[in-house]
């Protein structure tokens, strides 16, 4: 038992190495824990850390592979590290394969580098892609616990600028393409009903207010997580120039995370919207949330032509039928609905479940995100600027 305390320590970085945010308090509460549940029991040993250190959903397939690798060799050595070499390869579930990267990591951290061996051969890499244009290109899920704070930096720096619409309002110009009648009949009596000087104005242009309705269900949870990034940054920028971004999130069931998303720091932001959800790496109710929207939000928050940012892979155990009919409400409600979908990263794709045929004839814009080019996309996208190879027509899908 004397080694029992060192054991859950080296434990828990092990985690926190791996990206799960333990903190001491959680520490001390499953050194409490197991020795109160014993160690005999592997069951009962499993249980107690899992009760304190596991807090989300998503944090329950990294925690399992930690578990079975740490606790059948303490010391970490070489025979953990062969255990975990099965789990990378290629064929592996991608998001087993991610977790299992991140634990390698972890294990190896602190150890030297392996000495190159002196017939090793020097690659030429001068008409390879770069590093930087490949990170761009890799796929969330792939990506390391290192890799996915870059790619939060890179998303936090991305240019937000969103096109600016014509709305109903006008304002003065000198060469507008409107009479304004009001300007103009002050100015008249003004002047004593004299000659009558014609005043113009032209429709007031602004960004259009932004809606999204984000997906954290298990199949989403990485690259919703990567999504509240960049919709962070967008909130922070847009709130010093009064324009507003609405943030909602689904899995089960709707949550409005906007005010999560105001606080400054970005962790605290996502922190705060998975305590209110709840429901974060579960499953995935999407006629349900999109219902619960269109009758208590959609007359709030989609007014003066708002567009809306949709992202989910469409796989929704409920009813087609009525996820086709909220669809169609929602679309009609709102001046642009954009459906970004992970799924269209396999070149192969086909809209075959129903969820996905339900929702395709409602979206004016169907495109991917699942990398940092996507999203670099998606932001030229609603600034109106530069190609988008990514469009997707969804006639064609």
């Amino acid at each position: 038992m004397t080694a029992l305390g060192p054991n859950i320590l080296h434990f828990a970085r092990l985690l926190r190495a791996a990206g799960l945010p333990l903190g001491s308090g959680q520490i001390l509460a499953a050194a409490e824990a197991v020795a109160l549940a014993g160690v005999d029991d592997r069951t009962a040993l499993r249980q107690a850390l899992f009760a304190t250190l596991v807090t989300r959903r998503d944090q329950i397939a990294l925690f399992d592979q930690a578990f079975d690798l740490f606790w059948r060799d303490p010391q970490r050595g070489d025979r953990a590290m062969a255990m975990l070499m099965p789990l990378m390869e290629p064929d592996a579930e991608p998001s087993r394969a991610a977790g299992s990267r991140r634990l390698a990591e972890a294990l190896a951290a602190g150890k030297p580098a392996p000495e190159r061996a002196q017939d090793d051969v020097d690659i030429d890499t001068t008409l390879t892609a770069s590093a930087d244009e490949t990170f761009r290109r890799k796929d969330f899920e792939q990506m390391s616990a290192d890799e996915i704070v870059q790619a939060r930096a890179l998303v936090a720096r991305l240019p937000l600028d969103l096109e600016a619409r014509a709305t109903r309002r006008l304002r003065p110009a000198a060469h507008g393409p409107r009479i304004d009648m009001r300007r103009t009949l002050r100015a008249s009596l003004r002047d004593g009903g004299g000659m009558i000087e014609l005043r113009r104005a032209q429709r007031h242009e602004r960004p259009p207010p932004v809606v999204a309705l984000c997906d954290i269900s298990g199949s989403m949870s990485r690259y919703a997580r990567v999504f509240l990034h960049f919709l962070h940054a967008l909130t922070e920028q847009r709130r010093h120039r009064g324009q507003r971004i609405e943030t909602f999130v689904f899995g089960t069931r709707l949550t409005n995370a906007t005010r999560a998303l105001r606080q400054r720091d970005v962790d605290d932001a996502l922190d705060a919207i998975g305590r209110d959800a709840g429901d974060w790496g579960g499953g995935t109710r999407i006629g349900a949330a999109l219902k619960d929207f269109n009758f208590r939000w959609s007359r709030r928050v989609l007014g003066q032509g708002a567009i809306v940012l949709l992202i989910t892979d469409g796989l929704d155990r409920d009813d087609a039928g009525a996820l086709e009919v909220e669809a169609a409400r929602l679309h009609r409600s709102c001046r642009e609905l954009i459906w970004l979908n992970p799924l269209l990263r396999y070149a192969a794709f086909q809209p075959r479940a129903a969820g996905i045929r339900a929702l395709l004839p409602h979206t004016d814009r169907f495109l991917p995100l699942y990398n940092i080019a996507t999203l670099a996309d998606l932001a030229a996208a609603l600034a109106g600027t530069g190609a988008k190879p990514h469009l997707v027509n969804r006639r064609a899908a």
